[in-house]
């Protein structure tokens, strides 16, 4: 929790969910910073970042050499056409606000990532992805607009075709263009919440990649769990998730309360070689149990974490880095298994091993991380020096391969790494505005302390 200081400042844990470097943070009420930009220049140098729900796993949504905003919103400050389907909202309210909102009319989320508590600022400015890239591409493809409030005092509306640089700029942007206070989403209508679900078992990589593309021309969603630590004859199995809307016209919204949680920090890391071992051999033993098709909600579906409160505490103190990245698919077949391999090898051992095809949908964002070919994300308890050389290694397999590293997701990556997956992160240095900065901007970007 926060706590106000002089001035009106604030301090508190504004964590990241990686939790890897915790410490109180300088936080400013949303109303005294915008104030302060739409107020006169005070040549203080005091530069912020947006701060929505800390679902972010890395320092992108840290500015240690400024303040932050924390942005949520009251979830009513929204509001629907049911005919269009468009919404109108402040950029503090959560994706679940919205679902909340839209579902009994019909609509759900064109995109969503593995959580629903991320607030809809947050979605546009990391620009996130979904099981249905392939079909419906980013969350921003499917912004309307959105009005964005910047160091010069002045509300920019920016739309594809007002302000089309600065909409671009900050459609992945993570927060550095300025503030966006309310934005417009376009929804996709949907027959019902709950999901017709299939799940198929694979015994490797190549049987995965052989249903991969099929999988997603038949199919509005797809994802595969990849059992990390299996090696040998077993290396490479997992199972592959299809699901579909289904058509009992279900727009029931589940309710908001976790089920579990893991109610303290735990003093060690729960999640080691020995316990993950035995976990995925339950799941991919329950998992390829079923046979065909069965009904799924939308909860389980899409946000299964989210029914334990706090999981993330599960890493013990040190937090968890999450690496993700993206391989065209020229090189995926090769360079996924010597990921997987490499993790192996370092003796670490991922809780959750998610592999997903990218279409061709292009995004409207300068700086978005999704592009076409296969994107692995793996997660690791933080064991010091041994995780870090890991996922240096990991970042020179995956540029290697001419893909990139996600940098929402990240904590760690050299300025090298970031600059050759995100050729284009000058052009988002052109549009940053100045009174915006962030820890991992000043790292990966300008390659420059961040206080």
């Amino acid at each position: 929790a926060a706590h106000r200081g002089r001035d009106g400042v604030m301090l508190g844990a504004y964590d990241s969910f990686g939790r890897v470097d915790r410490r109180q943070r300088m936080a400013l009420p949303v109303a005294d910073a915008l104030a302060i930009l739409r107020g006169p220049a005070d040549g203080a140098g005091l530069t912020l970042l947006p701060f929505g729900n800390g679902r972010s796993y890395g320092d992108s949504c840290h500015n240690d050499g400024g303040a932050l905003v924390p942005m949520r919103a009251p979830s009513a400050d929204m509001s629907l056409d049911p005919e269009s389907g468009l919404l109108d909202a402040a950029a503090g309210v959560t994706l679940e606000d919205i679902i909340a909102l839209v579902a009994p009319h019909g609509f759900f989320l064109p995109v969503t990532p593995g959580t629903r508590h991320v607030t809809l600022g947050g979605a546009i400015a990391n620009d996130v992805h979904g099981k249905n890239h392939h079909l419906r591409g980013t969350f921003g493809c499917h912004v309307a607009s959105f009005e964005l409030l910047r160091s010069d005092g002045e509300t920019h509306h920016c739309s594809a075709t007002s302000n089309p640089a600065l909409f671009a700029a900050t459609i992945g942007g993570m927060g550095l263009t300025g503030i966006i206070t309310r934005a417009r989403l376009k929804l996709m209508r949907v027959s019902s919440l709950d999901i017709d679900e299939e799940v198929v078992p694979f015994a490797h990589l190549d049987e995965y990649f052989d249903r991969a593309e099929q999988a997603d021309l038949r199919n509005e969603y797809a994802v595969a769990w990849v059992d990390q630590l299996a090696a040998g004859r077993s290396a490479g199995r997992g199972v592959l998730i299809t699901g579909n809307h289904a058509d009992n016209g279900n727009r029931k919204v589940e309710t908001r309360a976790s089920r579990l949680a893991v109610p303290f920090d735990l003093p060690f890391s729960a999640l080691n070689r020995l316990s993950l071992s035995a976990f995925n051999e339950v799941y991919f033993t329950a998992k390829s149990r079923k046979h065909g098709v069965h009904r799924a909600s939308y909860g389980s579906f899409f946000y299964p974490l989210d029914g334990v409160g706090h999981w993330n505490r599960l890493y013990g103190p040190r937090g968890l880095f999450q690496h993700q990245s993206v391989i065209p698919f020229e090189a995926a077949r090769r360079t996924i298994p010597l990921l997987l391999q490499a993790s192996r090898d370092a003796g670490h051992a991922s809780f959750l091993t998610v592999l997903k095809r990218f279409g061709d949908v292009g995004s409207p964002g300068l700086l978005s991380f999704p592009r076409p070919g296969y994107t692995l994300t793996m997660d690791f308890p933080n064991r010091g020096a041994r995780t870090l050389a890991l996922l240096a290694r990991l970042d020179e397999l995956t540029i290697d391969a001419g893909g990139r590293v996600n940098p929402y997701k990240d904590q760690r990556m050299s300025p090298a790494t970031f600059k050759a997956g995100f050729p284009s992160w000058s052009e988002l240095e052109t549009w940053r505005d100045p009174g915006f900065s962030s820890n991992f901007w000043q790292r990966a970007a300008l390659n420059s302390p961040h206080s």
